[in-house]
């Protein structure tokens, strides 16, 4: 593992009293041992000049699916549940494991390209070993699982309708394989599409082996006014409420979306402490509507940012939804609801703390893992910067062009805008491949 020693940049530490400072970054093992100024190299470390960057801690995005990487631009212009039904599910049923692999791959070179060193993925029903193959490649820390989907219906292709028992022991395989691995950087989650497309049975044996286990569940909830009539006619409770009454509801729950809530369903999210990724790209797209987020953080809730998948956002930049996280809530909300520094919280300590580790990521500070990003903010559309907050430059101005330098755990994966761990080419190329061969398989050719 390379022991490093970045010099000479302004730390946006995000740690409790969070600072600015001017220092340099000793890092061995994986881990900051040391913050400070003029620190002295030893013969064994490679030495980064960042004088004149900005380190900030890794992005954390906690809503993603790198099995729809592929899908970009197959799915535009359509609401959710349409979009689901006439492109996602068919494309997903199309996928082989090699599609799986380089779907996630590029997905994978994006996230780490604009900053992203932590991701919750959910994947499709098929394949999932692929991409946690990627995943390991990659260098990325994620926690991720194959979605689970066993409710029957005409609209859901055969191949993804799953049988219950088969669905629960495929993930606890997968668990099983890929929990832990890389000393804790890959970490399973249970993956229940929606309660939509799961039957109780599977959702309330899901609550148990999250217990067993003590891993995260990651499903959507209350994303679009359909999808809630069709979960209040089928258990009569709206999403949360349901959660709820069958133990879901609590720490260990990742929540997508989250728009459209009552007053009760806010107190279970703030009471159980169930956590929310907010993905304000995705839900303006598909014309889902705005969540509440300023609401939700002044009662308290747990809410965090992901870019959710590129058929529905079309990119996985976390400086486009840090920028519209803070933006779409000024109008309805005034022009302090969402500063830039409340936005920044969500994308790095606030995901930390979402995915149950805020001791170890989320921040730069002696004893934490070596997750952080390079940025180069010296260039026309961040300037001047003289007297300007550097959180307001990155999170109003800056762009995934600006970042330089990747590091997770540790280790390189980008430097100077050259990825160290994926083959941009042979991704591309295969990308295009997939995807193709793919399309031969629907009815969307």
């Amino acid at each position: 593992m390379e022991r490093l020693l970045i010099k000479g940049a302004q730390l946006v530490t995000m740690n409790a009293q969070e600072e600015i400072l001017d220092a340099d970054i000793r890092v061995q093992d994986g881990r900051i041992v040391e913050i400070g100024p003029n620190l002295l190299p030893d013969p064994s470390e490679k030495v980064i000049d960042a004088a004149g960057r900005t380190i900030i801690p890794g992005f954390v995005q906690t809503h993603i699916h790198l099995c729809q990487t592929l899908f970009r631009g197959k799915g535009d212009d359509l609401e959710l549940l349409d979009w689901l039904r006439k492109r996602i599910w068919p494309l997903e049923a199309a996928h082989d494991e090699e599609s799986i692999y380089y779907s996630a791959m590029l997905g994978l070179g994006e996230l780490i390209r604009s900053g992203t060193t932590t991701i919750v993925d959910m994947e499709t029903v098929r394949h999932t070993d692929a991409a946690f193959r990627a995943m390991a490649e990659s260098g990325i820390r994620a926690l991720s699982g194959k979605v689970m989907m066993d409710e029957k219906g005409e609209e859901i292709p055969p191949v993804l309708q799953e049988d219950t028992g088969q669905s629960l022991q495929e993930s606890v395989d997968l668990l099983e394989k890929w929990n832990g691995h890389d000393g804790g950087r890959l970490r399973y989650a249970f993956c229940p599409r929606f309660v939509v497309s799961c039957t109780e049975p599977l959702l309330t044996e899901v609550r148990d082996l999250s217990a067993k286990y003590n891993v995260m569940v990651h499903t959507h909830a209350s994303e679009n006014p359909g999808e809630i009539e069709i979960v209040q006619a089928r258990t009569g409770y709206r999403n949360i409420v349901y959660l709820d009454r069958i133990g879901l509801a609590n720490e260990r729950l990742i929540l997508a979306h989250c728009i459209w809530l009552d007053d009760e369903e806010k107190r279970i999210l703030r009471e159980r402490g169930v956590h929310v990724s907010h993905c304000p790209s995705s839900n303006l797209k598909l014309a889902s509507g705005i969540a509440d987020t300023p609401g939700l953080l002044h009662s308290h809730v747990s809410v965090s940012l992901g870019a959710d998948g590129a058929p529905c956002n079309n990119n996985l930049d976390m400086f486009n939804e840090m920028r519209l996280a803070a933006l779409i809530q000024k109008p309805a909300h005034g022009p302090t609801a969402m500063d830039a520094k409340t936005v920044f919280r969500m994308a790095t300590i606030g995901g930390a703390r979402a995915v149950g580790m805020a001791k170890e990521i989320g921040s730069l500070e002696v004893g934490k893992r070596a997750d952080l990003a390079i940025l180069n903010l010296n260039d026309f559309h961040t300037f001047p910067s003289y007297d300007v907050d550097p959180i307001s430059r990155i999170v109003y101005s800056a762009t995934r062009a600006d970042v330089e330098t990747t590091i997770i755990d540790g280790r390189i994966v980008m430097e100077n805008g050259i990825l160290r761990t994926i083959d941009k080419a042979v991704v591309l190329k295969e990308s295009d491949r997939s995807i193709k061969r793919l399309l031969s398989r629907t009815s969307l050719a």
